[in-house]
This record gives structure tokens, C-alpha cells and sequence, in this order.
């Protein structure tokens, strides 16, 4: 299995943190600068890894990914609302939980919700891109309508539980306590998606459903249940992406998920259109070079993003890691 894998595209993050080095010339700006971009890059791949799989394995092309972005949002800011005590104490555990609660909420709001929106809408679309983008992007508008109906247009300032405030020091380096948890929840849902696609038998009955759909029904399982199920997932995905977000702007507006699709479709574009490892390593890259560039040349970092993907794109027309099914 080893000798399968391409490690070419693995190579990537630390080639580009050394070569960052010593551009950057200061190793506690270095570590800094390396430690928020992999935070950041670990926070697109929770939102983008909704999008990745339904893609990956419905071949839904869902425009409207960005409405569960927001609603997750929107959700996490009323739940953490309902607990001021615990939001705001000084205590780690009744931060986290207070967290907790709110991600569980969001994960589940934006889960049913996204079962109305492939009941309603993508249903009557599979196997059509053309009308999905369409369908999908009139979707997300009259959703981020119905949020303003709720919670109204204006941003809402989302703050930081206190004990996840501040940093950690490692000599003259700061990396932020928000920052770490970011990359441990990003990994744990890497592996977590790469276990149940690859070693479970419900991964195996979802992919063979893409390969041959009638085969897996004569078999008597019900594809269509677990299609329903894998855009709910990837919906709640995007639900936890969005309070992720959410608190890393410190803020939350009803157009987020619109202004974070745009850097989800070049992180799937970059790593693979349906390539779990492609999307997961595109989006560590497109936080880096933001982080970097950002710092090194400031008048570049609204395009860093888009430089990336033509280089990648022009080295690899197919993204990082193409999906032989596509």
C-alpha cells in the first residue's frame, strides 16, 4: 500500500515551510507565522471537507455549501448566548463545554437542514452540474435571507472563551491557544474520514454505491438512504467549519459562507476535485502561502491564493491527487 501512495504532493508543506525560512530570516516569526498558517489551512479543510465528499461521492457540485457554513455560525453564537456563565468563566472545562454544546447544535441544525436542501432542491438535479450550480446558488441566497430574517444582517462579534485566549510560548515564538486546538480538531477529523472511507464497511458499500449503483441495490442495500446521509454529514461539516471560522474571525456575518466559498472551491480545485488527502494538503498550502505572503509582501496576499492554484494546476492540470473515477 506504501508503494502506492504518491509522495511527491506530501513533500509540499515542509519543502514550502523551508524555503519560507529563510525569506522570513527570523526563526520566532518563522514558527509563528508557520504555526497560524497550518491553524488556518486546518479550519479550511474542516469547512472544505463537506463540500469534498459530496462531491467525492455523490458528484454533486453543491454551490450552496456556504449557507451551512453561516447557519453553523449563527447556531454556535445562540447556543454559547444561552450560557454566559460557561462561555465566559475562567475555567477550561466549562469553556470546552460550552464549545462542545455549541459545535453539537451546529452540527446538528446544519445536518437536518442540509437534508431539506438535497430533498428539495439537489434531488431533482443529480447527474446535471450545470442546473446543480445553478439550483445550489439559488439555494445559498434565499438561505442567507432566511439568517438575516433570524439573526439580522449586521456581523455579530463572536468571542474567544477566555482560558482558549492568549498564547503558547516556545522561546521568543507565540503560537495562540486557538490555533493549536484548530490543528488537533482538523486532524482528528482527517483521520476520522480516512478511516470510515477506507476501513469500514460503510465506506466500502458508499464507494462501490458510486461505482455501480445498481450492483450495491440488487444486494439490498439502499444507496439512496446513503447518499442522503453523506450530504447530511458533509452539511454538518460545514456546520462545525463555520463555528470554527466564526471564531476565528471573532465575528460572524450572514454573507461568511459565501466569502469562504470561493477559498473552499480553489482548495479542492488544488488538491483534486473528491481526493480527501488532495483537499486536506491544498488547504494546508493555501493557509501557509497566505500567512507567508501575507507577511513577506502584504500587497500580495489577496492573490496569494489564485497564484497557488494556477502553479499547481499548471504542474498538475488534475490537482494534487486525481480521482481515477472522475
Amino acid at each position: 500500500m506504501l508503494s502506492q501512495i504518491d509522495w511527491i504532493p506530501l513533500a509540499l508543506v515542509p519543502v514550502l515551510a523551508a524555503l519560507a525560512l529563510p525569506l522570513i530570516g527570523s526563526v520566532p516569526t518563522w514558527i509563528t507565522l508557520t504555526a497560524a498558517g497550518l491553524a488556518m489551512g486546518m479550519i479550511i479543510f474542516i469547512i472544505a471537507s463537506g463540500l469534498t465528499l459530496i462531491f467525492g461521492l455523490m458528484d454533486v457540485l453543491n454551490f450552496g455549501h456556504g449557507v451551512f457554513i453561516a447557519l453553523g455560525a449563527f447556531v454556535a453564537l445562540s447556543v454559547i448566548g444561552l450560557m454566559p456563565d460557561w462561555a465566559t468563566a475562567d475555567s477550561l472545562a466549562r469553556n470546552l463545554g460550552a464549545l462542545g454544546l455549541a459545535v453539537a447544535a451546529a452540527l446538528v441544525v446544519a445536518g437536518i437542514v442540509g437534508w431539506v436542501f438535497e430533498r428539495v432542491l439537489v434531488k431533482l438535479v443529480y447527474g446535471q452540474h450545470l442546473k446543480q450550480i445553478l439550483i445550489t446558488m439559488g439555494g445559498m441566497v434565499v438561505g442567507e435571507e432566511l439568517i438575516k430574517m433570524i439573526w439580522g444582517s449586521q456581523m455579530i462579534p463572536l468571542d474567544m472563551p477566555p482560558t482558549l485566549r492568549g498564547s503558547f510560548l516556545f522561546g521568543d515564538a507565540a503560537v495562540e491557544k486557538y490555533r493549536v486546538l484548530a490543528v488537533a480538531v482538523g486532524l482528528v477529523l482527517f483521520i476520522a474520514m480516512l478511516l470510515v472511507l477506507n476501513r469500514t464497511k460503510l465506506g466500502l458499500l458508499i464507494r462501490a454505491g458510486v461505482q455501480d449503483r445498481e450492483m450495491v441495490e440488487s444486494l439490498g442495500y439502499r444507496i439512496k438512504r446513503l447518499f442522503i446521509g453523506v450530504f447530511m454529514t458533509g452539511s454538518a461539516l460545514a456546520g462545525l467549519g463555520g463555528v470554527m471560522w466564526g471564531f476565528y474571525q471573532q465575528g460572524v456575518s450572514p454573507q461568511m459562507g459565501a466569502r469562504v466559498n470561493v477559498l473552499i472551491f480553489i482548495v479542492i480545485i488544488i488538491g483534486g476535485l473528491g481526493s480527501t488527502g488532495g483537499c486536506f494538503l491544498g488547504a494546508l498550502l493555501v493557509g501557509l502561502v497566505a500567512n507567508y505572503i501575507g507577511f513577506l509582501t502584504p500587497k500580495l496576499a489577496l492573490f496569494s491564493n489564485i497564484l497557488l492554484m494556477v502553479a499547481i494546476l499548471l504542474w498538475r492540470p488534475q490537482g494534487l491527487y486525481q480521482v481515477t473515477n472522475r
